[in-house]
């Protein structure tokens, strides 16, 4: 493997370890060269092929920005640019729906004790007198991933965690109107999958995306 591709190999896996964060600027290229020992022209090429990958995005007079987590999820915005906000739903909606069946069928007693501590933690991000709503999409989205995590098919967990990068750029946050409700149906979701029951979870991932589908 050469200079560039070792270069690219540790960038790449700042990004995939969250120490560069999708949408934060990136350090520039002198302090990438002096803190990877790396020349700056190495740099520059590491750079640019993960932009080509999907990674990163430069704009002129800013920097370099993180667009995504992985070079699939990189592929998959490219490839769905342009789609509609009711798109995007219909396509979570499916990816949610199905996890949540398969999660009920195969979920552990150590799955079913994280989903609970989820919930009551997406619960928590809710009640605060001053509610931040990155908290509050960070809770939703953990919540979610432990249920496809629950499928136990590294596959799905996979495509679901390279799709949330899409959502994220293509879907703004949106307020279903009644907290109550939302509460409700992830505690019922929770509950239907801790009792192996895939058809009311199904129903519930429905009732829950209701809302955001008018």
């Amino acid at each position: 493997m050469g200079l560039i591709d070792q270069a690219a190999a540790r960038f790449q896996e700042e990004i995939a370890s969250g120490r560069w964060p999708v949408g934060e600027r990136i350090p520039v290229e002198a302090e990438l060269a002096t803190a990877f020992g790396v020349g700056r022209n190495t740099v520059r090429e590491a750079l640019q092929s993960l932009v080509h990958s999907g990674l990163l995005s430069r704009e002129q007079g800013r920097g370099t920005f993180v667009i995504s987590s992985s070079e699939l999820s990189g592929s998959l915005s490219r490839q769905l640019a342009g789609g509609t906000r009711h798109h995007y739903l219909e396509l979570r909606l499916a990816l949610d729906s199905t996890a949540a069946s398969l999660a009920a069928l195969r979920r552990t007693d150590a799955d079913v004790e994280q989903l609970r501590r989820l919930r009551d933690e997406r619960e928590a991000a809710w009640a605060t007198d001053d509610p931040d709503p990155d908290t509050r999409a960070a809770a939703d989205l953990a919540l979610h991933r432990a249920i496809v995590a629950a499928t136990h098919n590294p596959l799905y967990v996979e495509l679901y965690s390279s799709m949330t990068d899409v959502f994220a750029r293509h879907m703004r946050d949106d307020e279903s109107g009644d907290d109550d409700a939302a509460h409700r149906h992830h505690h019922d979701l929770v509950e239907a999958i801790a009792q192996g029951d895939a058809g009311r979870a199904t129903e519930v991932v429905a009732a829950i995306f209701e809302p955001f589908m008018r």
